[in-house]
């Protein structure tokens, strides 16, 4: 794989430029101008990875916009950055949703608001670092400082047990990179390098890969998180702030699948072969498990969050599958999931601020005073089902489309999750649009303001955009995943017999 270099450094502009407007936040003190600071340079950037769109070409599967420095040259250890069509799409996403998280926390956020926005501005930056390193140190540096800000923000700005849940998320994603950690050094071992594009593709023995291929599963499968590593999740959703759960959901879920398209895949071909069919397996699990936790649930955080583990599921599945359009619609998974859980997550929280509580029963009939809000609602819980015509339809067609040429059976265990999300978003937008007996706390209830509604409106715009015209998505990701598919699928004969 030949990295094309950048002229301009966009991605290090893009990683490390919310780091200077955090230095700019310091030195604002009301608390008004801090937000739109915030809002102003997450929006800007937003639109600065844009220009990323027209300068990518589609037709290779080269990283582009590559950056190359030294780092710590007696340990081998290079600052080196790029793309290619599947973090690109990732990095979009981050940039899109942040801005947004600034919008769903304007009122939600009353104390300490310079640190809560400095927060989230460190987490932009680690975030799309994550989806931009070429370096496994460089990498695992992004994937550990993220642990920080999100953490503190669990911790300071959460619910009641906001402790107990930002340890518990810390010490699992802790506990899962130790062993990413020690897959890598044993790469560098192996291949004298910490070059990640360098690591991809070479021909390790089974054993090796067996043992280097299990740290990744453990460490990835806990950020998925995959059933049974799970338990973490629905913690952290529930204590989180608003903008907590929306990041949680939408981008860092995304960089347990991520890390088994980047490292597990092309690194680990044999190893991912041996063991794909029981993690296709436990992802239809998952599926089943996260869809009936999510249809017994009546808070209504507790029952997205089990809804994420459902859909993440899609995406483990679709990427074990092993084809074209098992690892494109799991690709498609990770980028609608981001869009429709982000948005329920942002209406959930804004329940909470009119309603101070997220009890399904006694939110039952909003709908009926806020009629706008109920249609915002109704396409994300459209969405969520994966109903035609919307954004998650076509990700989960293609896995399941993918899924059923390695295995008929499995496809058929996987439906009674599928039956299972259609119950519970309806059951949820039922209750919320249509249900209640008139509850008098009702009655104030304004419908969504203009501030709401443009945190809203994009999110919507890309559910039926990506729903009825997927192919631009699909046609930046194709030459990738292809090239990934050759990487995971080498000759037998590849392999060295001895470890």
């Amino acid at each position: 794989m030949s990295p094309t270099t950048a002229n301009f450094p966009f991605l290090s502009v893009l990683i490390f430029s919310p780091v200077a407007a955090v230095v700019v936040l310091g030195f604002l003190r009301d608390a008004r101008l801090q937000r739109w600071w915030t809002l102003v340079f997450t929006t800007a950037a937003a639109l600065f990875s844009v220009l990323l769109l027209p300068r990518f070409d589609s037709g290779t599967h080269a990283f582009q916009f590559v950056e190359r420095a030294a780092w710590i040259p007696s340990l081998k250890i290079n600052y080196v950055l790029g793309v290619d069509g599947i973090s690109l799409l990732l990095v979009l996403l981050t940039t899109m949703i942040t801005p947004l998280c600034v919008l769903a926390s304007w009122n939600y956020i009353q104390k300490r608001i310079r640190e809560f926005l400095i927060a989230l501005l460190l987490m932009q930056t680690t975030m799309i670092g994550v989806f931009c390193a070429l370096d496994t140190i460089l990498f695992f540096t992004f994937w550990e400082a993220m642990l920080i800000p999100m953490a503190l923000l669990i911790g300071i700005w959460g619910g009641p047990r906001r402790v107990y849940a930002s340890l518990k998320f810390f010490i699992y994603t802790m506990a899962g990179s130790v062993f990413l950690l020690v897959a890598l050094i044993a790469l560098r071992l192996k291949t004298g390098s910490f070059d990640l594009v360098a690591a991809m593709g070479q021909p390790y023995g089974h054993t090796f890969q067996a043992w280097v291929f299990g740290a990744f599963f453990i460490s990835f499968a806990i950020k998925v998180p995959m059933f049974p590593f799970h338990t973490w999740l629905p913690a952290a959703h529930v204590e989180a702030p608003t903008a907590g759960s929306v990041l949680l959901a939408s981008i860092l879920l995304k960089m347990g699948t991520y890390g088994f398209l980047r490292f597990a895949l092309p690194i680990t071909p044999a190893a991912v072969q041996t063991f794909g069919p029981a993690i296709m397996w436990l992802s239809v699990a998952a599926i089943l498990y996260g869809g009936f936790a999510a249809l017994a649930q009546t808070d209504l955080k507790k029952l997205v969050a089990y809804s994420s583990v459902s859909h993440m599921g899609f995406a483990t599945l679709g990427i074990f599958a092993l084809n074209a359009g098992g690892v494109e619609g799991a690709t498609l998974v990770m980028i609608n999931h981001g869009i429709t859980t982000g948005g329920l997550f942002m209406v959930v929280g804004l329940i909470y601020e009119r309603l101070h509580t997220r009890d399904l029963a006694a939110a039952a009939g909003i709908g009926k005073h806020m009629p706008i809000f109920a249609f915002c609602y109704g396409v994300f819980c459209l969405s969520s089902l994966a109903f035609p015509g919307t954004n998650s339809f076509i990700g989960e067609f293609l896995v399941m489309a993918g899924g059923f040429k390695v295995s008929k059976l499995l496809i058929a265990c996987a439906v009674p999750g599928i039956v299972a999300a259609a119950a519970y978003n309806l059951r949820m937008l039922q209750k919320l649009a249509y249900g209640g007996t008139g509850n008098p706390a009702h009655e104030h209830l304004v419908d969504l303001n203009f501030r709401e509604m443009a945190m809203f409106a994009p999110l919507i715009v890309f559910v039926f955009w990506i729903g009825l015209h997927p192919s631009p998505i699909v046609r930046i990701m194709h030459a990738s995943v292809v090239h990934l598919l050759q990487q995971a699928n080498p000759v037998i004969t590849q392999v060295a017999a001895l470890p």
